[in-house]
């Protein structure tokens, strides 16, 4: 029934007519750019068995697309070229967002898109990538016109939660991914290992010659000049962590704690530990990092029951611990997803270390393997380390029988630093089209030290401890970096595969050569089991930092 006409001026009415279809016009029907509906759902292999609860409240985090992304990218090789002006002149936040990110007008278009249709906006970041949402499963349905069922779960005796079909949305503005709109993959430690009567080596400064933190910066360093400061490390954690742990493991080995640990919600997600919560990984991935550079401003926690996505924009957000640790994994239903996030992380000179998995080499439908194959990370492998006594240097070094390696089992495309002569090899077995990983590596056998859930014990391992270590040692060389009137190194991928392929190569790493992850061996330089090798002390933080 019209009746506007009736009631209203004539002008009034042509007015109010042309602002809807000024509107209307503007409005369309907006395709996201990722994948979102798993293969085990669209092809049938998980079966419905009902609906999801309409009223039951769910996270999500809406991206939006990256602007200008092929010129992004030609400024990424440029800040990694040591020959171009544009070398190490990394961007702040706000000069990212400004070049890359969305631009306000759009930013806010998404955020009235999402009130519109009755969901509510949590947090939003000054990159303007992510927006964190919240709002029932009746108004998800409705404003990305899905249905959300329930399947059983394939491999695991579970049921999850997940659209029918690909979202789509009545946007004034394009969009990237939705995150949160399944559970299909829950994040999991690197696969931990415990093996309390296992003891090879026994070389370290522990109980029963277990290693402590403070061994591994006596192997991979060796001096004391350098100790982090000035610097701060940022850990990825999917659960809170009980700081008492964290005080009674420094105590128990009877070394100092002056760096500041600071938990950082990222969603509303506890940052204590309490009840049925297991604290050991998050609190090992603190205990590593400090150890190996006890002069840190701090350690960032950025915590989330839920979502990668609000912890890894966060930190990007964020911006000040230019050392990032992950020592998680999952299967995103599209690993592209974060690339927007890892670019920018770049593009600031910030370093994302992943661990590469316990479970040895990957295997093609591995789901647990991500981000430690993002093109964009740096993936830590596992080895077997020797020291020449507790507390003592390097001896030698072998690979970890369980160390996470392989070829791509997302199939990521093969990034521009592996295309380069002598990283594929007919010994190392890697593909000339999928991502290698790992790309480095350190001790990560069952004979570490550590002091979690209120107690303390050894025969702990996992490539969960070589991502925080690496971590701390990229704290040493950013130290020494902004300490020669230089930046923070940013991304090292390039440059360890630079250096990996010239002459230094075995005084800046250290190249192991012996042992296996199951499908693949150890060769002389690059391989699917370490990757380049561990940290050869100051030659490697000379060799990055200069």
């Amino acid at each position: 029934m019209f009746t506007t006409s009736r009631t209203l001026p004539r002008a009034a009415c042509l007015i109010s007519l042309s602002a809807a279809v000024f509107f209307l016009s503007d409005v369309q029907a907006q395709s996201f750019r990722t994948r979102h509906v798993r293969q085990e759902v669209s092809t049938g292999r998980a079966r419905l068995v009902g609906q999801l609860e309409p009223t039951t409240p769910l996270r999500l985090n809406i991206a939006l697309p990256l602007r200008n992304e092929p010129e992004l990218d030609q400024l990424l090789q440029q800040l990694y070229d040591p020959q171009s002006p544009l070398f190490h002149r990394f961007l702040s936040v706000q000069e990212f967002s400004d070049r890359f990110g969305p631009s306000a007008e759009d930013y806010a278009s998404a955020i009235r898109f999402i009130e519109q249709n009755g969901l509510r906006v949590t947090a939003t970041f000054p990159n303007r990538l992510v927006l964190n949402v919240s709002g029932s499963v009746d108004a998800i349905q409705k404003a990305f016109h899905v249905n959300m069922g329930v399947y059983q779960h394939p491999t695991e005796q579970r049921t999850f939660y997940s659209p029918d079909r690909e979202p789509w949305a009545d946007s004034a503005v394009a969009l990237w991914h939705i995150s949160g709109l399944d559970n299909f993959s829950i994040p999991h430690p690197a696969s931990l290992r415990h093996e309390a009567a296992t003891l090879r080596n026994a070389t370290g400064s522990g109980p029963s010659g277990q290693f402590l933190g403070s061994d591994m910066r006596a192997a991979y360093y060796g001096g004391t000049a350098l100790n982090g400061a000035g610097q701060s490390v940022g850990l990825l954690e999917f659960a809170g962590y009980n700081q008492a742990d964290v005080t009674n493991y420094f105590n128990k080995v009877g070394q100092p704690l002056s760096v500041k640990v600071q938990g950082i919600s990222t969603d509303g997600s506890s940052l204590q530990c309490t009840g049925k919560c297991d604290d050991t990984e998050q609190v090992l991935d603190i205990e590593a990092a400090i150890s190996m550079a006890p002069g840190m401003n701090s350690v960032l926690v950025y915590v989330s029951d839920t979502s990668d996505v609000s912890m890894f924009n966060r930190m990007a957000s964020d911006n000040i611990a230019k050392s990032l640790s992950c020592s998680w994994g999952w299967s995103p239903a599209d690993p592209t997803s974060d690339d927007p996030i890892f670019k920018e992380f770049a593009a600031q000179g910030q370093n994302l270390f992943v661990a590469s998995g316990d479970s040895g080499a990957f295997k093609k439908h591995s789901s647990d393997v991500y981000p430690a194959d993002d093109a964009y990370v740096t993936s830590v492998g596992g080895t077997d380390l020797t020291t020449s006594g507790a507390g003592g240097p390097w001896a030698s070094e072998t690979a970890w029988t369980s160390s996470g390696g392989g070829i791509s089992p997302n199939a990521i495309a093969i990034p521009a630093y592996q295309k380069q002569s002598g990283v594929v090899t007919a010994a190392n077995k890697g593909s000339n089209i999928y991502r290698n990983a790992p790309d480095v590596s350190a001790e990560a056998n069952t004979d570490n030290y550590i002091c979690y859930n209120g107690t303390c014990a050894g025969g702990w391992g996992g490539t969960s401890f070589a991502a925080p270590r690496w971590a701390g040692y990229l704290a040493l060389v950013n130290q020494q970096a902004v300490a020669n009137g230089g930046s923070s190194v940013g991304f090292i991928n390039p440059a360890i595969y630079a250096i990996g392929l010239g002459s230094a190569y075995a005084t800046d790493l250290h190249d192991i050569t012996s042992g296996s992850n199951g499908a693949y061996s150890t060769a002389k330089g690059f391989d699917l089991v370490t990757g380049w090798g561990s940290p050869n002390g100051a030659a490697l933080i000379n060799a990055l930092a200069p």
